[in-house]
This record gives structure tokens, C-alpha cells and sequence, in this order.
């Protein structure tokens, strides 16, 4: 359902913005519990990666069982897997490069910049997630 052409459909669409967002909150707390343990023993950017991996397959597992109630590639799961991670990818590719600029070129900590890399991530995972997935 991707116009909400009705009020049952833009409450559906809602409801799901809402599981998809509580869903991320679930898989940002174990990125950011990994980050911060793993940036004490390597590269920050290594450490982000790894935790946005972990957080990654923590809301493939959500997205599938609770957040969507269809799915374009239900009966596809490896096709379906594999465009769930090219998109995931593609997030920590902007998640990283917006660390990046946050903390090498503002200068800002490191939490404050996956603060805002989550943000972007966060809006671009839903976006082609939705447009492609579900």
C-alpha cells in the first residue's frame, strides 16, 4: 500500500511507519551498544560498520515477522535477503561517510555524528525498503 488513498489505508501506512521506527529504535540500541564497545579495540569506522551490520540483521528479522504484512518477495527469500542487504549497504555506505564528515571534518563526537548518521540511514533504509521490499 503505497497511496493512501483512503483513512484505513494511511492508518495502515502509519501503523507501519510506527513498527518500522520502534523497530529501528531496537536495531540502533544493539549498532550503537556494538560501536561504543567495539571503538574501544578498533578504527571507529570499523566499529560503525560492525555495528550497523549486527543492527542490520536485527531489523531484517523485525521487518520480516512484525513491521510489513506483505512482502513483494515473500516467496523469493534469498532474492529478497539479497535486496534487503544491497539496501542496507547502500545505508552504511551513507552511514559511514556521514560519520565521517561529522567527526573528521566537523570535529564533532563520535556519538553526536551516528546521532545524526542514524537520521539519514534511518529515512533512506524505510524509503527503498518500502518502495522495494514491502
Amino acid at each position: 500500500m503505497t497511496n493512501p488513498g483512503t483513512p484505513a489505508q494511511a492508518a495502515h501506512m502509519q501503523n507501519e511507519f510506527g513498527r518500522y521506527f520502534l523497530a529501528s529504535l531496537a536495531a540502533l540500541a544493539l549498532d550503537v551498544a556494538v560501536l561504543h564497545l567495539a571503538a574501544a579495540w578498533m578504527h571507529y569506522l570499523l566499529a560503525a560498520s560492525l555495528g550497523f551490520g549486527v543492527g542490520a540483521g536485527a531489523i531484517y528479522l523485525l521487518c520480516t515477522r512484525w513491521v510489513f504484512g506483505r512482502r513483494k518477495l515473500a516467496g523469493k527469500a534469498p532474492v529478497e535477503f539479497s535486496a534487503f542487504v544491497a539496501i542496507g549497504l547502500a545505508g552504511l555506505a551513507l552511514n559511514d561517510f556521514v560519520i565521517f564528515l561529522a567527526v573528521d571534518r566537523l570535529g564533532l563526537a563520535l556519538l553526536t555524528a551516528k546521532a545524526m548518521a542514524a537520521g539519514a540511514s534511518f529515512l533512506f533504509n524505510y524509503t527503498a525498503r518500502k518502495l522495494a521490499l514491502f
